[in-house]
């Protein structure tokens, strides 16, 4: 898991299952960490406008997973990771799709779309929940075993409610 210091965060909010630690500047959101249901929450009134935005759409989406997320993102990737992040942008709400079909998409390796997305700096808004192994879950956040899991399982599980829904 990749916690920070509270003060290295510009906002913690909460989440269903815990609370998400959110890194940002005026330009964009840069980083969105997991944190504990424990962990504090933090809005300061300074807090910079896409994490306004950000706390905006997902109160939305807690409540209906076909959220279109459209706020500015700030992060640095590979091109490889671009690809891949992409790629998971076409993934509709509540599908998922292999690592290997992602790869097969892009002329990857499986391996490599694993590792991408668990180097995804904005999970949620880069559904990378969204990618599975051809026979299970696969990991998340570069685990492949508890609370990182459960939080894969509870993102898949909420969407596929509302996809179910139609």
């Amino acid at each position: 898991m990749r916690w920070r210091p509270a003060d290295r965060y510009d906002a913690v909010l909460p989440a269903p299952f815990g609370q998400l630690g959110v890194v940002a500047d005026a330009d964009g959101l840069r980083q969105i960490d997991f944190l504990p249901v424990d962990y504090g929450l933090f809005f300061p009134d300074t807090v910079p406008l896409p994490v306004r935005q950000l706390a905006t759409a997902l109160t939305l989406f807690w409540n209906d997973a076909f959220v279109q997320f459209e706020l500015p993102l700030r992060y640095q990737a590979t091109s490889h990771q671009r690809r891949v992040w992409q790629a998971l942008l076409a993934i509709p709400v509540g599908h998922t799709c292999s690592y290997g079909a992602i790869a097969a998409e892009i002329g990857s390796s499986p391996r490599a779309v694993g590792q991408a997305c668990g180097a995804n700096p904005l999970p949620i808004l880069i559904p990378c929940h969204r990618a599975v192994a051809k026979n299970g879950s696969g990991g998340f956040m570069h685990q492949r075993d508890g609370v990182a899991m459960d939080y894969k399982h509870w993102l898949l599980t909420h969407e596929s409610r509302y996809a179910n829904a139609d």
